[in-house]
């Protein structure tokens, strides 16, 4: 946390942060038709949210639209991993590793504390994984260390990696098979509580800097000079005029910008419940059979659920809103999880899927020049290219590297456009919610609630204090209380049932779980919007 901040804690959310279907309304009413903002922001997941605070920290005047949700692409569907760079060591790419690692550091130590935490990962040595191997990885996970020291992430952050003896690897991983295994091998990465919550943390705190979140605002036109939009609530048409216009608009940006080439890969995940494979104090490296340098992580979650992923597999033809998991991956994901488990996992133990498609950018050649790679080659480094007419577009990436990716945007549109703007100071600009480490641990709230939402969870805790079933779980196994739906509705923009339920909340994930919730989002939308 930076000096001289202050964080709100009491009952009221951040000044200026809260999104509402009210203050939607009025921003796109003087926005549309109205004098031009400097830079129009076209996405609002992780990076495009990201340029909006940039620009808007800067001192520029920024209208960011969504045609759906914020979050609604790919930021909802990764692994919730913050990555220090260790996999781009292992294929060279030094310049994507450190810049990984120092991002990480900048958001456990300085803008998200609260949402982005250390998590420790078990890689088991068993029969499967050589020797040789072994020792291939344990100096991936010193490389790694080194990468930390190199972004200067104090070693308070992130723990040493270590060898572990059978017994160890046992006590943090009860569920892996015993037979044969030899020890394990201890590293530690970055976490984040939800990645759907970081976005929306980015998008309040750009609100707090006075950008305009408008969500269900579809782009149907980029030009120099703004966009040709429609609402997608009342279907209304009309023109933003912006001075610079940055499309972020992920595994969509080919399709409005001319010349842009996505190779879109898809990551997939499946969700299990907790109480299937038993208490799980670290994470799984999985090593996949007959693969160097290639794993499958299984990720505790804390709310009674566990991911298992990922796949990374390439997507032709059209790209869906929602992608669909197909059985293949489900079954490739299991048969690795059976490699290594005491546990068997069978295909109806699997209560939810998800996948996510990485807007990678395609540099392969053209036609006739050769066979393009797998899409787990090709590199995680992102670009940012400034189309003919002067449209950026910001494309690759990763989650991690939303804010560099941001900051890269908003400097090419201040150098083509001439705009009077100074240097990126996100780095040290703290999301909603954040504060020192000593600061969360002295509030009074939930420790569940506080990883969620930081500074702000004495006020969603508050909101209980003179309704007592807004403290109760949504539904029974579940931790997500009634009041984080209210909240949700009242400050972070939800709309509608599906806003609550599969982006602010993540009950969603598990189809049983949402149809179980969708009365409890119901009644918050109605309580708060008068939509009974």
């Amino acid at each position: 946390m930076t000096s001289g901040s202050s964080p709100a804690t009491s009952a009221h959310p951040a000044p200026g942060s809260s999104l509402t279907a009210a203050r939607r309304s009025a921003e796109l009413a003087r926005t549309v038709g109205g004098p031009p903002v400097d830079v129009l922001v076209v996405g609002l997941g992780a990076t495009g949210a990201g340029v909006a605070l940039d620009a808007a920290a800067r001192g520029l005047t920024v209208a960011a639209v969504d045609a759906h949700d914020l979050a609604f692409g790919t930021s909802r569907w990764s692994s919730k991993l913050i990555h220090g760079g260790l996999r781009y060591l292992a294929s060279a790419q030094l310049d994507v590793a450190h810049e990984s690692a120092v991002e990480r550091g900048v958001l456990m130590e300085r803008t998200a504390p609260h949402l982005v935490g250390a998590q420790p990962f078990v890689l088991p040595l068993n029969p499967l994984v050589s020797r040789g191997q072994a020792a291939l990885a344990r100096a991936g996970f010193r490389a790694g260390d080194a990468l930390r020291l190199s972004a200067r992430t104090a070693r308070a952050t992130l723990p040493a990696p270590r060898r572990l003896s059978a017994v160890e690897t046992r006590h943090l991983a009860p569920a892996l098979r015993g037979t044969g295994l030899r020890g394990g091998l201890l590293s530690w990465d970055g976490r984040l509580t939800d990645d759907a919550r970081l976005v929306t943390a980015i998008a309040r705190t750009a609100a707090a800097h006075g950008a305009r979140i408008l969500t269900r605002v579809r782009a149907l036109e980029l030009t120099r000079s703004g966009a040709r939009i429609r609402d997608e609530l009342t279907g209304e048409e009309g023109e933003i005029r912006a001075r610079a216009v940055i499309n972020a608009s992920g595994v969509w940006a080919g399709g409005l910008v001319d010349g842009i080439r996505v190779r879109p890969s898809r990551g997939t995940h499946l969700v299990l419940r907790s109480d299937h494979l038993g208490p799980l104090p670290a994470g799984l490296h999985i090593p996949v059979p007959g693969e160097t340098n290639r794993f499958v992580l299984v990720l505790p979650q804390g709310d009674g659920r566990v991911y298992v992923g990922l796949t990374d597999e390439p997507v032709e033809g059209g790209i869906p809103d929602v992608p669909e998991v197909p059985e293949t991956d489900i079954g490739f994901l299991l048969d690795v999880l059976g490699s290594a488990l005491d546990v068997p996992v069978h295909r109806n133990d699997v209560v939810g899927a998800f996948a996510g498609l990485r807007p990678l950018l395609d540099t392969t050649p053209t036609a006739g020049s050769g066979a393009a790679p797998r899409t787990a080659d090709i590199s995680r480094r992102h670009a940012v290219l400034t189309s003919p007419d002067g449209v950026i577009t910001v494309v690759g990436g990763k989650l991690t590297t939303y804010r560099r990716m941001a900051e890269d945007a908003v400097d090419a549109a201040v150098a083509t456009h001439r705009l009077a703007a100074g240097p990126s100071p996100t780095a040290s600009v703290p999301l909603v919610g954040a504060a020192a480490p000593h600061v969360l641990a002295a509030l009074e709230a939930p420790r569940r609630l506080i990883r969620r939402y930081g500074t702000e969870a004495p006020a969603v805790h508050a909101l209980g204090a003179h309704d007592p079933r807004l403290r109760e779980p949504v539904l029974e196994g579940h931790p997500v209380t009634h009041a984080e739906l209210v909240w949700a509705v009242r400050h972070e923009g939800a709309l509608d049932e599906a806003d609550l339920l599969d982006r602010r909340t993540r009950i969603g994930l598990v189809p049983d779980d949402r149809a179980a919730a969708l009365n409890a989002a119901q009644e918050a939308l109605g309580e708060t919007l008068g939509r009974r």
